[in-house]
């Protein structure tokens, strides 16, 4: 699309900001210990797990005469299959109206729990892969991960009545294996993979092994690109981290776009209202459903998401690409700092200067 009508475009996105895609941090134990992890979840969480009429009574606060014809509700954690009552939730949740997904580590998913979660009206999921064997356990923190993640793409990705996708985190440990993951996903059926990269926060914050190089950035965007000029039955994306500059629509479908607040909202482990989990909590949450109408709330606030121009400052206050980035996606401010922590277009800049 035509940078122009691009913005057009966003711009009224921002001006209608229909609120469609609704993720609810269910859970924040984990059987995991990852390396990247931003929210440094455990199996004996500090949180409790939010009951589920207390979000079911959040989402009730959403007129059904207002809601998006198509809006779905993702369950995110943590581990969402660690609650007993997963099944329950994604009735209910089905008997309201709504469309569900759930963002898995695979570990207790298989035929049997494919079909049940099926059956209480599941319609995407996604399961992470971050690399081969040895690369995927040693950043997942646990032995035997990796053929669990096998074993979950391999009971949904052939699914026809599923959008599922594998996203990757690409690490300087794993970017070598891209070529031989492509190959062991596409083996098994799946339709896409989504790849990203780590903002240095949670765990990942002081851990050389997370931080691509520039070059390697650049090696990255160059490996999506071939593959989607390959073509083939599984697509291959990058995420919506950032501004990619001659990159933008040849590693996505669409240009960059950080939808959060615009049409994405979040409900966390305490009540808090935000927009994509990944964002600072601390620094960005508009609300509390044990205080506010979720409603009320998504119309009434999140402006900082929506007038973006508070984030043109440091290193974006005089960039040219300002208009087309909007200062990066905003998982990248963290803190109280007015510096974007990471900046792809720049990569790509310094990676062809070399």
């Amino acid at each position: 699309m035509n940078p122009l009508l691009f913005r057009l475009f966003r711009d009224n996105e921002v001006k209608v900001h229909e609120l469609n895609y609704l993720f609810w941090e269910c859970t924040t134990r984990c059987n995991f210990h990852c390396r990247h992890c931003g929210s440094d979840c455990s199996v004996h969480s500090r949180e409790k797990d939010m009951p589920l009429e207390d979000f079911l009574g959040a989402l009730d606060t959403i007129p059904r005469e207002e809601r998006a014809r198509k809006f779905s509700v993702v369950l995110t954690g943590g581990e969402p299959l660690l609650r007993p009552d997963i099944l329950t939730i994604g009735r209910e949740l089905r008997d309201r109206g709504f469309l569900w997904g759930m963002v898995s580590n695979g570990w207790l998913y298989d035929d049997a729990m494919h079909l049940k979660l099926m059956d209480a009206g599941m319609g995407a999921v996604t399961v992470s892969l971050d690399g081969l064997e040895a690369s995927h356990d040693w950043m997942r923190g646990v032995p035997g991960s990796y053929k669990r993640a096998i074993r979950a793409i391999d009971a949904f990705a052939r699914d026809p009545r599923l959008n599922s996708d594998v996203v990757t985190c690409v690490n300087r440990r794993n970017l070598s294996e891209l070529p031989q993951i492509h190959d062991v996903l596409s083996g098994l059926g799946l339709k896409q993979w989504r790849l990203f990269t780590i903002i240095p926060i949670g765990r990942a914050a002081n851990d050389p092994d997370m931080k691509l190089t520039d070059s390697e950035f650049v090696s990255l965007m160059e490996f999506i690109k071939g593959k989607r000029e390959q073509g083939g039955p599984m697509k291959v994306t990058f995420s919506c981290e950032g501004y990619l500059g001659k990159y933008e629509e040849k590693v996505r479908d669409v240009r960059y776009f950080c939808h959060a607040g615009v049409n994405i909202a979040s409900v966390l482990i305490d009540g808090r209202i935000c927009a994509c989990p990944n964002i600072d909590r601390d620094r960005f949450s508009q609300g509390n459903i044990y205080e506010d109408s979720l409603w009320q709330v998504w119309n009434e606030r999140f402006q900082e998401f929506r007038d973006r121009s508070w984030a043109r400052s440091g290193s974006c206050a005089g960039c040219r690409q300002w208009r087309n980035c909007l200062g990066n996606g905003m998982h990248n401010w963290h803190g109280s700092s007015s510096e974007v922590l990471q900046c792809h277009y720049a990569k790509t800049v310094s990676a062809a200067s070399l």
